[in-house]
Order: C-alpha cells, then sequence, then structure tokens
C-alpha cells in the first residue's frame, strides 16, 4: 500500500504561480510511475503530467506544456508539480497518483490516489 498526500494548493491570481507537492509513505516511490491528474467542477478526471520511475521519461498534457514542471525525489519519496502562468482554465482539484506500471496518460492505469488538493485561479 501506498498513501499519497498532496499539498500546496490555494488560491491565485491569473499569471501566478503554485508549487504542489505529493508526499508518499507506506513504500518506497521509486518502484511507481508518478502522475497528476486534475479535476474540474462538471467534467472528467484528466492528465497533467507523469514522470517514470527513474524520472527520466516525463510528458505533460499539451494544455500545460511550458507551464508546468513535473519532479521527483525519490529519497524524500515526494513528486512536485511546478505550475507557472497559471490561467483561470487551470481551476480544478489536483490529484496525485501511482502506479506499478512505468506510468500512463490514462487514470485507470494508477493504482493509488491521494484525496487531492484545490487549485483555484481567478482572472
Amino acid at each position: 500500500q501506498v498513501q499519497l498526500v498532496e499539498s500546496g494548493g490555494g488560491l491565485v491570481q491569473a499569471g501566478g504561480s503554485l508549487r504542489l507537492s505529493c508526499a508518499a509513505s507506506g513504500r518506497t516511490l521509486s518502484r511507481f510511475g508518478m502522475g497528476w491528474f486534475r479535476q474540474a467542477p462538471g467534467k472528467e478526471r484528466e492528465f497533467v503530467a507523469g514522470v517514470s520511475m527513474s524520472g527520466i521519461t516525463i510528458a505533460y498534457a499539451d494544455s500545460v506544456q511550458g507551464r508546468f514542471t513535473i519532479s521527483r525525489d525519490n529519497v524524500k519519496n515526494m513528486v512536485t508539480l511546478q505550475m507557472n502562468s497559471l490561467k483561470p482554465e487551470d481551476t480544478a482539484v489536483y490529484y496525485c497518483a501511482a502506479t506499478g506500471s512505468g506510468w500512463s496518460r490514462s487514470r485507470t492505469s494508477y493504482d493509488y490516489w491521494g484525496r487531492g488538493t484545490q487549485v483555484t485561479v481567478s482572472s
């Protein structure tokens, strides 16, 4: 079992930045591909960014490419999502997820989820 806890969400003006963190416990994070997803009201949960177990392979949704950066620290058992140039359409609950199968853009591939952290971007 892996327990994931997100932090760092909040309210920010458009153009601002936030840094989300995902702390893992229970098992070493180095055995899992990690992803960040988000879900806005009335919408499906969507892929934001993913990173492989080693940290070598990274992918982003087109909507955040160039603005968001995912990184991982397997020693500290943490994954972060640096979000810059935030837009109102980035408003959502952001979830950290772990998969034992590498990494994936599909939420159905992930075995463990955090409870999420709210990000609200005002215009």
